[in-house]
């Protein structure tokens, strides 16, 4: 697998982008890895970086952008938060990502069983993680729970699910509407905005 280039990341589209984050997570769901020379990555990105996609994914140790898509040195930014929400440091990694070093593509990128989630969902409470829990409870609040399974708590795997995949909506939301530059890339095609939901059992990411 060659390392991206500036011809190669003009020359893709937002949507061959994405197409590229799908074949790298369906090598992953097969154990089958792109042959890299990982260190010629290193040395030919050394002067400069042209990646296709800005991820912004959970801490959650199982689920590393990188590795589930199968991504070489300089393929892709990684943003990281628990809870995979959108703030403004995030958001100016995205538009610098997008704006000034030419990504395609903007994953807003959740996972199952998402211990941040759960917090959020139980109302946890513990020094700074509140208020970083905080962030997730729109989502919490937002999602509806028929009468006969009014469970609202991470013992309810089912509201659980549906408070990740709001959360994930919510953030795509939150970009387009939080940056203007972000939006106006959007609107014009020069970028695409997407979310997607990778679950742990199979190593498969579902998009939105």
């Amino acid at each position: 697998m060659k390392t991206q280039t500036i011809e190669t990341q003009q020359q893709l589209t937002p949507q061959g982008a994405l197409e590229l984050l799908k074949e790298g997570n369906a090598r992953f769901r097969g154990n089958v890895k792109a042959q890299r020379d990982l260190m010629r990555q290193v040395s030919e990105t050394s002067d400069g970086q042209w990646p296709i996609a800005v991820v912004l994914s959970c801490i959650d140790s199982r689920t590393s952008a990188e590795l589930i898509f199968d991504q070489g040195i300089g393929d892709i930014f990684s943003a990281r938060v628990a809870g995979n929400f959108v703030n403004d440091d995030i958001l100016g990694s995205m538009e610098f990502a997008c704006k000034v070093a030419g990504a395609k593509l903007v994953v807003v990128l959740g996972h199952s069983h998402c211990g941040a989630v759960k917090g959020a969902c139980d109302n946890v409470e513990l020094g700074l993680l509140t208020r970083m829990l905080e962030k997730i409870q729109p989502a919490v609040d937002a999602v509806a729970v028929p009468a006969a399974a009014a469970d609202r708590t991470s013992a309810n795997p089912d509201f659980v699910a549906d408070v990740a995949r709001e959360n994930v909506l919510r953030g795509v939301a939150d970009v387009t509407s939080r940056s203007e530059v972000l939006r106006e890339m959007a609107e014009s095609g020069s970028i695409q905005i997407v979310g997607g939901m990778h679950d742990l059992a199979s190593g498969a990411v579902e998009f939105y």
